[in-house]
């Protein structure tokens, strides 16, 4: 009942207490010491977090009528299982929005080109920390709407599923990229379950094959049943794009708004190897 009705003021406390707790905790434990001003680095990354918001906020009315009609009309594969009790109801729910909003959705942005580039703004931050969770060009926020929207449409998921699935999502989200260092051993048991910061850090490896990897975003068991799940000694990686190494331009608004018209820079097989 809470997450059917959730005030926009309390999602807007959910992101900003998640960004200044994990903020806080990178402080406190950080996995790399990064030699940068945070803030200066923030900027440009909370300006696509607004433009996210923007874009999410705009179209939350479609959210609404789709979960609507899918109830009314009993369609979508929640509708169509037998009767279960509510909290595995929820649990599907989530985890089958997980499934098509999240992983689904990042691995079609992968695997297409012309996606790929509008992906990249997110991937070309070279300090990864819990504020580069929200940096997506609006045309990726866009995109990742639209998967959602398929998603609520598909599993005939109830808006209250729906509003708790995007809020645990959004801290999943600033978890994962947060630039902190937990024990090895308390790592690797949550990615078991959830996704782990040195699970998602992974992905964010400057070169393939670790890039196409560790797509989830709450769950990590897609990647496990879908052969995505790849390991990389968490002090090693570099982030950013092997084919993209401008970090002023990585880190100009004005830059990664017109970063996803850039010619795509196909990585040669000696860099893929490397």
């Amino acid at each position: 009942m809470y997450f059917e009705n959730i005030p926009p003021a309390h999602r807007s406390i959910i992101l900003v207490g998640g960004i200044t707790f994990f903020w806080l905790l990178e402080g406190a434990v950080p996995l790399f010491r990064f030699k940068y001003k945070k803030w200066r680095h923030a900027l440009p990354n909370f300006f696509f977090t607004l433009t996210t918001i923007i874009v999410n906020f705009s179209l939350a009315f479609l959210l609404l009528r789709t979960a609507d009609y899918t109830v009314a009309s009993d369609f979508g594969i929640l509708n169509w299982l037998p009767d279960m009790p509510l909290w595995l109801f929820v649990v599907l729910g989530v985890l089958l929005l997980d499934l098509v909003g999240a992983y689904l959705a990042h691995w079609v942005e992968h695997k297409v080109k012309p996606l790929w580039m509008i992906h990249l703004v997110h991937h070309t931050d070279h300090n990864v920390d819990t504020t580069t969770a929200n940096r997506h060009h609006p045309l990726e926020s866009l995109i990742r709407f639209v998967f959602t929207l398929f998603g609520v449409f598909l599993i005939g998921t109830p808006i209250g599923i729906v509003m708790l699935y995007q809020s645990l999502s959004l801290v999943a989200t600033q978890f994962g990229h947060a630039n902190i260092k937990l024990p090895k051993k308390v790592d690797s048991l949550l990615s078991w379950i959830i996704v782990s910061p040195d699970m998602h850090k992974v992905h964010h490896h400057y070169k393939l094959p670790y890039t196409d990897s560790n797509y989830g975003n709450i769950f990590s068991i897609w990647d496990r049943i879908f052969g995505t799940f790849m390991r990389f000694d968490r002090e090693t990686i570099v982030y950013g794009v092997d084919t993209f190494p401008d970090e002023v331009e990585n880190g100009s608004i004005k830059g990664l708004l017109k970063q996803p018209f850039h010619k795509y820079r196909k990585p040669t097989t000696a860099q893929i190897e490397k």
